[in-house]
């Protein structure tokens, strides 16, 4: 009897689990599922695009289909147009960000490791903080020019700062009790710093790069606009003076599928040098 009751309590749980997977409260989903999600995340914008364009009265001026697009993007690859500024913007986009993150992660784990430093910086960089980047454009004409300085500096300021902030906080977090354990077995200030306190945030500074890189996508546009004669960022502006918003959608198109790799792409290195940070509790 107490058998028959344990079966029946089992299978109901079972089904109640499969009821909910849906909506499980910080757990993972079963991969079959998560795989379909993800595909229906960019399948179902892409039915309701094709739907509207075909059997709505739009102007394709307005809104062009998924095949006038496709004809865009065929027409500018054909002609090595949308290759050549693809490769500019990825180059603007690459160096500034890694300049921006070699140089910030320092920074932010110094700053949410020693309170010092973090009164002495932390001001500063919460003020520049709220400067939008793109103020800094007459600046950067003046004291830069026109040529590629200008644009590669405008993303690093876009990205410097709130990178270091983000890192720092990331720091602040790490467990007094771990700092303290290390001194207790002998690590001094340094070995703490660099064998405790990184590999510990190490996840989180990977996450904050790969949130930050977005914003490094959305200066290009910015940066491009500097007397630039290549660029997805180019490529959007001129489409959009002359109507071409076939152009547009293949322009930004192709920035949010860069921005995906780089995004999964991240996920992967987090997973990949921080298996410890993935593993089940």
């Amino acid at each position: 009897m107490n058998h028959s009751s344990g079966s029946i309590q089992s299978v109901a749980r079972s089904k109640t689990l499969r009821q909910t997977v849906f909506w499980r409260l910080a757990e993972d989903i079963p991969k079959p599922l998560q795989t379909s999600l993800m595909v229906a995340s960019i399948a179902i914008p892409l039915l309701l695009w094709w739907l509207v364009t075909t059997f709505g009265n739009i102007d394709p001026k307005f809104l062009p289909s998924p095949a006038k697009v496709l004809e865009a993007f065929g027409r500018l690859w054909s002609t090595g147009e949308l290759l050549q500024d693809t490769v500019a913007s990825l180059w603007r986009v690459g160096v500034g960000f890694l300049l921006a993150a070699i140089l910030s992660i320092p920074v932010g784990l110094l700053m949410g490791s020693f309170a010092s430093i973090r009164a002495l910086l932390e001001p500063l960089f919460g003020l520049v903080r709220y400067m939008p980047a793109p103020a800094f454009i007459p600046l950067l004409i003046l004291y830069l020019g026109i040529g590629e300085e200008p644009k590669i500096t405008l993303i690093f300021i876009g990205v410097f700062f709130f990178n270091a902030l983000m890192v720092m906080d990331t720091v602040k977090f790490v467990p007094k009790d771990l700092i303290e354990a290390t001194y207790m077995l002998g690590g001094n200030r340094w070995q703490t710093l660099l064998q405790v306190i990184f590999p510990h945030v190490l996840p989180g500074i990977l996450d904050t790069c790969r949130i930050n890189l977005a914003s490094a996508w959305q200066l290009v546009i910015v940066s491009e606009l500097i007397a630039a004669t290549e660029g997805l960022g180019r490529r959007i502006s001129v489409a959009g003076r002359f109507l071409k918003t076939d152009e547009i959608f293949v322009g930004l198109i192709i920035i949010g599928v860069i921005g995906l790799i780089f995004d999964l792409s991240f996920q992967y290195l987090l997973r990949v040098s921080c298996k410890w940070a993935n593993q089940k509790r």
